[in-house]
């Protein structure tokens, strides 16, 4: 058998002296990355304090319209997405076939996809001259440059982050608890809630806050489908692009109000996280 000496392949004794050789890089990486992020952050809210139309951004039509729309279609595209995604990923984690595996995919494919490139193919299958254009028209429905097409294209982009975290969770639920729990005599619709979902919660709400997050800064898509109609699709990411032609102080508004939303998510999800981790099992 070959073997490596000791000074080439250190023991876990020894595990110690690689961690110093790596803490000086560390440190110089966690330092620049630091900077790099940090640094545009503090530049934006900077630079908006300094800004004199900034506090009447903030109270502007353009301002609430954008955080109204985006608060409406966000909060929609979200339940649509926990609603179809759920089941799905229970279904991806639980029935693993090679044709579900070709779905799963697929349907991560809005991932990597350009946001641009999802837009114009939603136009494609929904637009008038679309796949479904024809049908739909006769129906009465019209989606593009709807309210209706900026949540389509939210959905489109946010799902697969559920799907996926989601997905995750329920794998990590041994399918022996559920057995038990059905061979006393619960349902398997009272031990999907009772077990199965607060035993895969903390991906799920991962996957929540990451789909919310995504729904909300979509801009490609949206725009490509839906187009940047004031008080009818404009979400607030377009709104910062309209607002940036000629009132820098309502761009530096709606992009603070990103920022504090995310930081918000971000700290919701980290104090529920805790929550659940300190709760007793």
């Amino acid at each position: 058998m070959l073997r490596f000496p000791r000074y080439l392949w250190p023991g876990r004794p020894e595990s110690g002296a690689t961690l110093g050789v790596l803490t000086p890089a560390g440190v110089a990486a966690t330092v620049i990355y630091v900077l790099f992020i940090g640094l545009p952050i503090v530049a934006l809210l900077v630079r908006a304090g300094q800004q004199e139309g900034f506090l009447d951004g903030l109270t502007g039509g353009l301002v609430l319209q954008a955080v109204r729309l985006t608060v409406v279609t966000s909060i929609v595209s979200l339940a649509i997405v926990v609603v179809v995604g759920t089941p799905f990923a229970l279904l991806l984690a639980r029935r693993p076939s090679p044709a579900l595996r070709v779905i799963d995919t697929f349907v991560e494919l809005p991932i990597v996809l350009p946001p641009v490139v999802a837009g114009v193919a939603m136009l494609m299958a929904f637009g008038r001259h679309g796949l479904l254009g024809p049908a739909l028209s006769a129906l009465g429905v019209t989606l593009p440059f709807t309210t209706a097409a900026v949540i389509f294209a939210q959905v489109f982009v946010a799902a697969p982050f559920y799907i996926r975290a989601a997905r995750a969770g329920f794998a990590a639920v041994d399918p022996t608890y559920e057995a038990v729990s059905q061979t006393l005599g619960v349902s398997p619709w009272a031990t999907f809630w009772r077990l199965t979902l607060p035993v895969a919660s903390p991906s799920l709400l991962t996957g929540l806050t990451l789909a919310w997050a995504r729904a909300v800064s979509e801009f490609g898509a949206t725009i490509m489908f839906a187009g940047n109609l004031t008080g009818r699709t404009q979400t607030m990411p377009l709104a910062i692009m309209t607002a940036m032609e000629s009132s820098l102080g309502a761009a530096l508004a709606l992009a603070v109000l990103l920022l504090a939303m995310s930081a918000a998510a971000l700290a919701l999800l980290g104090f529920l996280l805790r929550r659940r981790s300190e709760s007793p099992a």
